[in-house]
């Protein structure tokens, strides 16, 4: 078994929309980012990639890459997920969060769930998102950014696992 731990964080900006786990969230800022800066699935990917030791999301899918310009998350962990399976792992659960101190986020979650339990063909009871803030503390207390946490358990296939 193989554990990973992603962290990312992005700034808002009144110019983009807010998009969260592949989900557009009705929000009067957006994150500022190269792709669609969904640092819910960014975290997730540097999750995956940090579990094999394959570097980060800006390693495998650097902001000097034009194809990757406003690109959604969900296809860049498509092509994590692949990746994890050529090396031959499945994956056996995801533990999240998102720090922000607004929007709230859980009527999203389930939503948020569904998009990446069916790129990463595993159940949503083998997802956990968790939404908090930090009580008007720091960054995302001040609503300049959100951030979010990843950890994930891999496991090698095998006969018996199958």
């Amino acid at each position: 078994m193989k554990i990973g731990i992603g962290y990312d964080v992005h700034k808002l900006d009144k110019n983009r929309p807010l998009i969260l786990g592949g989900i557009h969230i009705p929000h009067s800022k957006g994150l500022l980012g190269h792709s669609d800066a969904d640092v819910l699935i960014h975290a997730i990917i540097d999750s995956l990639l940090g579990a094999l030791a394959l570097g980060d999301i800006g390693k495998l899918f650097p902001d000097t890459d034009k194809s990757y310009e406003n690109i959604s998350s969900l296809l860049l962990l498509k092509k994590t997920y692949e990746i994890i399976k050529q090396q031959n792992y499945k994956i056996g659960n995801i533990d999240s969060t998102i720090i922000a101190q607004n929007p709230k986020l859980n009527p999203f979650i389930d939503k948020m769930k569904d998009n990446i339990s069916n790129i990463l063909n595993i159940t949503k009871q083998d997802i956990s998102i968790k939404a908090t803030t930090e009580e008007g503390l720091g960054f995302t207390g001040r609503e300049e950014g959100i951030s979010a946490q990843s950890v994930c358990l891999l496991y090698k296939n095998t006969d018996d696992n199958l």
